[in-house]
């Protein structure tokens, strides 16, 4: 088990090249520079209200858009959730953060179930934050979820404002990761499973 819950992922390919750090008992503390600003602007969210520390640098094909820098960063996210905490053993497992900002309200639910599988009810407003393309944000999370090997459903309840459900979401997912993620005293050392094991292999 990974005691400090602390990981560092790289990544470069010939459209990326990203560093990231996560500390998954942290005090919320980021430092972001992807080139995107609504993503930097969301993980900060993320992050703070997780309670989560983030360091991550990406440099990425901005020229041709922002679709590869956003996915990699979400993979290497994913990565760095399931290393750092190691073989889960002790956590809460699941967990539902509901989230309001301003007109929009998000209600997102995570499992650490070993299988990464994304839903969302509602599409996201068309349109985009910045340079961050609405949709993107949907293929964010589904990455985020198959590398982190979880299961996120997601339902944006309501908004009018595009950057106010962004930033519901963001801050949701990270309220739900952290309880999730929370150790539970109960069942310390304790695979969350009745089968006694989950499918996390790194």
């Amino acid at each position: 088990m990974n005691l400090q819950r602390h990981a560092k992922i790289e990544r470069t390919t010939s459209e990326t090249e990203i560093s990231l750090e996560l500390t998954v008992d942290g005090s919320g503390r980021a430092d972001i520079e992807t080139g995107i600003g609504a993503l930097d602007h969301f993980l900060a969210l993320f992050a703070r209200h997780g309670c989560f520390d983030l360091t991550v640098r990406a440099r990425g094909d901005l020229h041709v858009d922002a679709h590869h820098t956003v996915e990699d960063v979400a993979l290497c996210l994913g990565q760095a959730l399931r290393r750092a905490l190691g073989d889960w053993r002790g956590i809460r497992r699941m967990a539902d953060a509901a989230v309001p900002m301003d007109e929009a309200l998000a209600h997102l639910a995570v499992d650490f179930s070993g299988r990464g599988t994304f839903v969302h009810r509602d599409p996201f407003p068309p349109g985009a934050v910045g340079q961050l393309e609405c949709d993107l944000v949907r293929h964010f999370l589904e990455t985020l979820a198959r590398e982190a090997r979880i299961t996120i459903h997601l339902v944006t309840l309501y908004g009018q404002n595009a950057h106010h459900q962004l930033e519901a979401v963001f801050k949701a997912l990270g309220r739900a990761l952290d309880r999730a993620t929370e150790l539970d005293p109960r069942v310390a050392g304790q695979i969350p499973s009745t089968k006694g094991r989950l499918e996390i292999e790194t």
